[in-house]
Formats: C-alpha cells, sequence, structure tokens
C-alpha cells in the first residue's frame, strides 16, 4: 500500500543541501574526473555512451551534495565500488563535504524502485542499479532530470525508454515522470491519484503535464541562482 507519498505538487521533501554555486562547481568537476570531459561535452551517441552519461551525471550531482555519496546516489558501498570499477575505470569521486542532506523515507524509496524494477526492459546490471539510483534522488525537491544531473528532460525521456520501457509506453500523454511514476504506484495499488477523470479538465492540469525548464545542476551553464526548492516536479 501506498502510504509516504511526497507532496505531489511541490515534488517532494526538501533538500537541506545548498543549491548555490560552489555545489554546482562541485557537481561539474566531479563529472570531469569521472569521464574526463565537461557534461556539456559528453558523447551520448550510442547506449553504452549514454549510460555511462547517465551514471556519472547523477554521481558528480550526488556527490556535491555532502554526505555519503552512496546513501545520496541510492547505492550500497559495494554497488557503488562495482559500479565505478566497471564504468570509469576505477577512478573515485568523494562527498564534497559533511553537510547536511536530505531527510529521506527509505520505505517511499523502496516503492518507487521496486516500480522501476518491475518494469525494466534492458539486462545487466545497469538498469537494476539506475532503478534503486532514480528511486533516490526522486526523493529530491526539483524536476526529476535535474536530480538526475541530467541536462534536459529529453534526457531522462531517453533513459526512462531505454530501460523501463513498459513505463515509457504508458506515458503516452507526456507527464511530468515525478508525477507519472507516482499515479503509477497508486494505481497499482488500487487508489486514484486524481479526482478529475479527464486530465483536460483538470486545474492542476500544468502542474502535471507544463514544461519542465531549467538548468542542469551538473553543467556549468547551470550556474544561475537556484529555485526554492518545493516548487517544481
Amino acid at each position: 500500500m501506498v502510504h509516504a507519498f511526497p507532496n505531489i505538487k511541490s515534488g517532494g521533501a526538501a533538500s537541506t543541501a545548498t543549491e548555490s554555486g560552489p555545489s554546482v562547481r562541485d557537481a561539474e568537476s566531479a563529472y570531469r574526473e569521472l569521464t574526463g570531459v565537461l557534461p556539456e561535452a559528453a558523447n551520448i551517441d550510442g547506449d553504452a555512451h549514454f549510460d555511462r552519461h547517465v551514471l556519472a551525471s547523477i554521481l558528480a550531482l550526488a556527490s556535491s551534495e555532502g554526505g555519503s555519496l552512496a546513501a545520496q546516489a541510492g547505492l550500497t558501498d559495494a554497488e557503488l565500488g562495482d559500479l565505478l570499477s566497471h564504468w570509469f575505470s576505477a577512478r573515485g569521486i568523494e562527498s564534497s563535504g559533511d553537510r547536511e542532506t536530505s531527510v529521506v523515507d527509505a520505505d517511499e524509496i523502496e516503492m518507487v524502485r521496486d516500480l522501476l524494477l518491475e518494469n525494466r526492459s534492458s539486462e545487466g546490471d545497469c538498469g537494476r542499479c539506475l532503478a534503486a539510483m532514480i528511486a533516490r534522488r526522486a526523493m529530491e525537491p526539483n524536476h526529476l532530470w535535474e536530480d538526475l544531473g541530467l541536462r534536459d528532460r529529453s534526457e531522462l525521456t531517453r533513459l526512462m525508454a531505454r530501460h523501463f520501457a513498459p513505463l515509457a509506453r504508458r506515458n503516452d500523454k507526456n507527464m511530468r515522470w515525478k508525477r507519472f511514476i507516482y499515479r503509477m504506484m497508486c494505481e497499482n495499488d488500487g487508489f486514484v491519484m486524481c479526482s478529475t477523470p479527464v486530465c483536460s479538465n483538470c486545474a492542476d492540469y500544468a502542474l502535471c503535464y507544463g514544461a519542465e525548464t531549467g538548468a542542469s545542476r551538473v553543467a556549468s551553464a547551470a550556474q544561475s541562482p537556484a529555485k526554492p526548492a518545493g516548487q517544481t516536479v
């Protein structure tokens, strides 16, 4: 039973980690440590290059938030070590400090992860790791693509289509991904998240389907003032 959703309008529990310029710079530096290039120069031609970019983006942003890198990324220490050695030639990155980070609900993370795992469409460990990483990052307050460190929403859509195709196919109206994931969780538990049966008649239509504009939290171009936490999904 779903019992611990974030506020669907605000997008989740607010992170206590700062999103100031230095954090973004730390994330950009971490991405370069992992890949050897800046995020805006990433090669995402081909599935393997794209997967590596996604993993590096998540890890780079998580490393900028302080606390345990594995925990911020949604992995165990062993999983993190295996991922780094397999995808990044044993390159390592560290957390940027001991700042306080988000308070998250482990049960809720598990529910999101289980939904993603049930809808995996790729083989190997990458999709399994991504299910755990996406579930953890979904607890953060911004658009999901932003809290994965991606450059724009289209990268998240490609990620979902590649690794979680059954979910991607069901999102045929292009609902915002975090809202869509929680809607699927509700439906799986026999609940109806929305009071209006037809989306176009709903007063919250723009919250579910509005443009997910914003700047990457990892790329150097993202160093504009951050949005207040809790206003996007």
